[in-house]
């Protein structure tokens, strides 16, 4: 994935996540740890840690529905493989 498709794709799904009203998010590429890997060619590889109201009550497949849910196509499409850390407020040392 060069590296301004990369940018692009993380604008894209900061966008879409903006959905879930989160009060952080952090995403990383790590397309280039997975060159070779027949899936790279795909899409990319991202680690998405994210902090939403929206988690709060709700077990680990739940925020992970809804984070699928937001980006939507791009699961088929611009993403290959994403990691995913995703917090309540209350969970994390935020402020």
């Amino acid at each position: 994935v060069p590296a301004g498709a990369a940018l692009s794709t993380i604008e894209a799904m900061r966008e879409r996540l903006a959905t879930l009203q989160p009060t952080r998010v952090d995403i990383v590429d790590d397309s280039a740890r997975h060159a070779g890997h027949a899936g790279a060619r795909e899409g990319g590889h991202f680690r998405l840690a994210i902090v939403s109201p929206r988690f709060a009550g709700e077990a680990t497949l739940a925020r992970h529905r809804l984070i699928y849910a937001a980006l939507g196509p791009m699961m088929r499409r611009e993403i290959h493989a994403l990691s995913i850390d995703a917090l309540a407020p209350d969970e994390t040392d935020q402020p």
